[in-house]
């Protein structure tokens, strides 16, 4: 595998820092960093990298309006994005994960966690830590709320079969592969075949844009026990 490359989207300079002392501590390439959102989606038209970190509260364009470009602008291997939030979770990630972000951190994440995430979310999978994925739901996805207003594709969850329907359902509560394999008695290959025909069917990118449709579409609800 390739020199995994990041850019580091952040208006504060010592946050900006610290990421990259960091990554590059654990043999991550940083080829640029941003301190609004219009270096950022320059920095990745430029650089194409395989991740961005792409801080929320940024001034001019923010980062979930550069996250939007970024996904939209037609690359043929756009980059993973993961949103940097506070400790009270801004409920701007919840419209950053429609809108095609593949994950969210805190900022005071660990140097381990965050070169970890990293990596995780280049090898496709989503960043979704469960208990946190509540939170964040059961906080933002309400059908009155314009922050997750319909910003991912339209979907049929009627093309699922009913297999696919039960671990849509868990992935909607954060499951990594190795736990929906331990739950539904399969080998982690089948899980994955489930999950890339999940993605193919309702024409989403990764597990994240996965759990704000399960949401979305009423399969899981606030409070019911999927969402727990």
């Amino acid at each position: 595998m390739n020199s995994l490359r990041v850019v580091v989207a952040d208006d504060q300079a010592l946050v900006r820092t610290g990421f990259r002392l960091i990554l590059e501590s654990e043999g991550i390439e940083v080829v640029a960093e941003a301190e609004d959102g219009e270096q950022a989606v320059a920095a990745v038209r430029r650089c194409r990298p395989d991740v961005v970190l792409m801080d929320i509260r940024m001034p001019g364009l923010d980062g979930l309006e550069a996250t939007r470009r970024i996904l939209a602008d037609g690359a043929q291997e756009p980059p993973r994005v993961i949103m940097l939030t506070t400790f009270d979770l801004d409920r701007y990630v919840y419209a950053a994960m429609a809108a095609g972000a593949s994950g969210f951190l805190l900022k005071d994440v660990t140097p381990e966690h965050l070169a970890a995430a990293v990596r995780l979310v280049r090898t496709g999978d989503a960043l979704l830590a469960p208990a946190i994925t509540r939170r964040l739901v059961e906080r933002f996805a309400r059908p009155d709320d314009p922050a997750g207003a319909a910003l991912a594709p339209h979907r049929e969850l009627g093309t699922l079969t009913p297999r696919e329907l039960e671990v849509t359902a868990l992935l909607a509560r954060g499951l990594s592969n190795a736990e929906l394999a331990r739950g539904l008695q399969l080998s982690e290959a089948t899980v994955k075949t489930h999950v890339a025909r999940i993605l193919g069917k309702l024409g989403l990118r990764d597990r994240a844009q996965v759990v704000v449709a399960a949401y979305e579409t009423g399969l899981v609800s606030v409070g019911s026990p999927e969402g727990r």
